[in-house]
């Protein structure tokens, strides 16, 4: 299986945006805590969400494409199967058969609504952040408005409720805070 290195040597070559690399590595920790919690590869989960938006500079304005390119991108590369489907799931072009693909799909907006939660919190900083100050920036529509509401909500098709999906991720994210600078 490609190494983490690898991957994020694969990251680094391809995403100029220092936000748009700390967002994969955002989703590699969360898809890693949530691995551990199901008793799954975090390996393996990991290297799913650190590669999930691979080719997204490249498909930014040809969306159908995202997901696929980064596909093209790995085929020659020692890339399991579950995470290049885990990958098109996110993108839409496939759907969440597995317990990956659905984490990933719930785990990737998240990243962004935990995010604006930390630089609006008086900490300017995840680790003055709790499940709850998140959850209550959630109901507000207008707050984060590109995270998406529905796919967040979509942790409890992982027999997770808000509050735990938003404790797991950021405690996840806190793990990183220094890579992410919050």
């Amino acid at each position: 299986m490609l190494s983490r290195q690898e991957a994020l040597d694969l990251v680094n070559a391809n995403l100029t945006k220092k936000n748009l690399v700390k967002h994969t590595l955002a989703v590699e920790a969360i898809m890693r805590a949530i691995a551990a919690r199901f008793g799954e590869s975090e390996d393996l989960w990991g290297l799913a969400g650190l590669l999930h938006d691979l080719d997204y500079e490249q498909t930014m304005n040809s969306p159908e494409r995202h997901g696929r390119l980064t596909i093209e991108m790995l085929e020659a590369l020692d890339v399991p199967a579950e995470a290049k489907d885990a990958i098109l799931a996110h993108a839409g072009h496939r759907a969440r058969n597995s317990l990956m693909d659905k984490a990933i799909c719930c785990i990737d907006p998240v990243t962004g609504l935990i995010v604006a939660s930390a630089l609006m919190h008086p900490s300017k900083s995840i680790a003055g952040l709790d499940a709850d100050f998140v959850g209550k920036r959630f109901k507000e529509k207008r707050f984060a408005a590109g995270a998406n509401r529905e796919a967040i909500a979509g942790c409890s098709e992982l027999g997770l409720d808000l509050h735990e999906f938003f404790f797991v991720s950021i405690e996840a994210m806190s793990g990183i805070s220094r890579e992410l600078e919050l």
